[in-house]
Formats: C-alpha cells, sequence, structure tokens
C-alpha cells in the first residue's frame, strides 16, 4: 500500500511516501480501506519527537489517528461491522507505528464505529479526535452542567470549534478567543461572544460581562495562553488544557485544573455521531489536500492559524 512514513524524529522534510506491506487483520481486528484521514496537531508532535518518552514506537512510523474509509477485511470474531460497511474512528493503538496516512489500517473492532448516515467519508475523518478531545475535556474532566459559562481559548481550530458547538448544545454561555477573521465562523458554531486575543483585553471584556470570571476554561493553545487562562476562571472553576501537560501544577488554590490526552471510546463516538445526524452538532469547516501534501499540510498546521479541520485524500 501507499502511505506517508518517517524514519526519523525531526522536521516535516522527514516525512516520506513509500510503498509499505498491507496490514492484516487477526481476530477481533478489522481492515480499513482509508478514503481520508484527518490532520492534527498530535502529528507534527509526533514527528517531532514529542511522544517518543510517553509512549513505544517502532520506526517506520505512518502518523495518523482518525480517519474514516471502508471496511475491506474483518477477522475472526468480528461482530460490529462487515465487509463494505462506511466506518471512523479515533484509531490510537499502543504503539506509535501504524497510523492513517496510509491506504489501509488494521485495528480493534471495538475502536471502530459506523459513520454518521448524514456525513461523507471527507466529513467524517476529521470528527473522531477532534470531537472526542472536547467531549472529554468538558463533560468528563470539567463536569460541564447547564447553563454554567464557558471560555474556549483558540476556538477556531478542530478542538476548540467543537468544544464552543458542545457547550452550546450543554446550554452553556460560551465565551471564545479567536483573530478577528475568524469572528464569524466562531460565532457560527455557538459563542455567544468571541473575543480577539491578538488586539483584546480578553480578562478586562470578559469580567465586563461576567464579573467573577467563567466556571470552565478550556485551553486549545498551550504556552503563556494556558497560564493566562486562571485570571479566566472564577473560584471553585476548572481549567482543561488540550495542549499544555503540566497545568495542574499551574493552578492556584481553588480552581480544578488537568490535561485531556484522549482516550478513544466507541459509545461517545456513537453518541457524537447521533448529534452530527440529528443537527445537535455540525461539521467544522474543512479543507482538502491530497496524500502527497502530507509535510507541507502538517508545517501549515503548526503555524497554529488553520480554521476549522484539514483533511488528506488517501
Amino acid at each position: 500500500m501507499k502511505a506517508v512514513i518517517f524514519n526519523e524524529f525531526g522536521p516535516s522534510s522527514v516525512l516520506k511516501m513509500a510503498d509499505v506491506q498491507d496490514p492484516e487483520p487477526k481476530d477481533q481486528e478489522i481492515q480499513i480501506r482509508l478514503a481520508y484521514t484527518g490532520v492534527n496537531p498530535i502529528d507534527y508532535k509526533m514527528r517531532q519527537g514529542y511522544l517518543k518518552d510517553m509512549m513505544p514506537y517502532q520506526f517506520p512510523i505512518i502518523p495518523g489517528w482518525e480517519g474514516a474509509g471502508i471496511v475491506s477485511k474483518v477477522g475472526k470474531g468480528v461482530r460490529r461491522a462487515k465487509v463494505g460497511d462506511e466506518v471512523y474512528g479515533y484509531f490510537r493503538l499502543p504503539e506509535v507505528h501504524m497510523g492513517t496516512y496510509a491506504q489501509f489500517i488494521v485495528v480493534p473492532e471495538d475502536l471502530v464505529v459506523h459513520t454518521p448516515k448524514t456525513l461523507s467519508l471527507k466529513e467524517a475523518a476529521g470528527i473522531p479526535l477532534t470531537a472526542l478531545t472536547a467531549w472529554q475535556a468538558l463533560f468528563d474532566f470539567s463536569k460541564l452542567q447547564a447553563h454554567e459559562t464557558v471560555m474556549v481559548l483558540g476556538a477556531a481550530g478542530g478542538v476548540g470549534g467543537m468544544a464552543v458547538q458542545m457547550a452550546n448544545w450543554a446550554k452553556g454561555t460560551v465565551y471564545a478567543t479567536a483573530s478577528s477573521e475568524k469572528h464569524s465562523y466562531v460565532l457560527g458554531m455557538g459563542a455567544h461572544k468571541v473575543f480577539d486575543y491578538t488586539q483584546d483585553d480578553v480578562q478586562e471584556l470578559l469580567f465586563a460581562k461576567e464579573p467573577h470570571g467563567v466556571d470552565v476554561v478550556v485551553d486549545c493553545v498551550g504556552g503563556e495562553t494556558a497560564k493566562e487562562a486562571f485570571s479566566l476562571v472564577k473560584k471553585g472553576g476548572r481549567v482543561v488544557s488540550v495542549v499544555e501537560h503540566g497545568i495542574k501544577e499551574l493552578a492556584p488554590s481553588g480552581v480544578e485544573a488537568g490535561f485531556i490526552f484522549v482516550q478513544p471510546n466507541r459509545d461517545q463516538l456513537h453518541e457524537i455521531g447521533a448529534l452530527l445526524d440529528h443537527k445537535k452538532l455540525k461539521v467544522p469547516e474543512v479543507a482538502e489536500f491530497p496524500l502527497s501534501d502530507a509535510a507541507s499540510v502538517q508545517d501549515k498546521l503548526e503555524t497554529r492559524r488553520v480554521k476549522g479541520k484539514i483533511v488528506l485524500k488517501i
């Protein structure tokens, strides 16, 4: 099969197109002929060696953890899918080796979910990782309740856009940050008010509306922005980062903080799919590129100026 691989950690130039042996399913495993893969910040971080001390890995590495396609083979004992089914999923495996920048992937059947009926494979491919991250940040960690207030930092990206939508669906009051040219997009995702982090004093403008701060801050940026999150949350509130590993150590007394490293969850992804089918959530803006553009697309994503999601057509 054709795949994008890298044999050493480094810049995007280490990514190469290659011919790789097709993976074959074992018992309780499914082979998927991928149509599209979603592209996420974890992909370039993985290429840079970000995970080398966190997870076992084996070169050559095929990047990518989410995608959508058609079931092409099933192993013995598979019950949840059959050849020809359209499926999608967050396909993070215990070892960093076989990913979704490839024509085929083999995964345990527990990671595979049928695509939402109203979505194309292109639309479905960019949903699993970002949507599960937002879900686990808001509902598993933050335990968001109806009528609470939420600030999403970096709301125009994949996770941020999903977090805005989900907080709105959960009947929260949603504030967000994004550069001015992306305000209409973020408002369209369901934010009640968007602040321009490049121009505005975000704390001052937020406190004019929420004098004590918000109940929950979702940080999709990291770095100094993660530290600034604590100036926006009220006493007794929660700050959750999907970027900054050490955010818990930054928390002042009386504020709960934590980092989300998204976990595969078939039941949650099935529920998210139902919300998409019932128009409670919508697909973010999707930009498509060929698989051969993987290196330039990762460079583009690393600028942190991308709106919505990028997918690669396999």
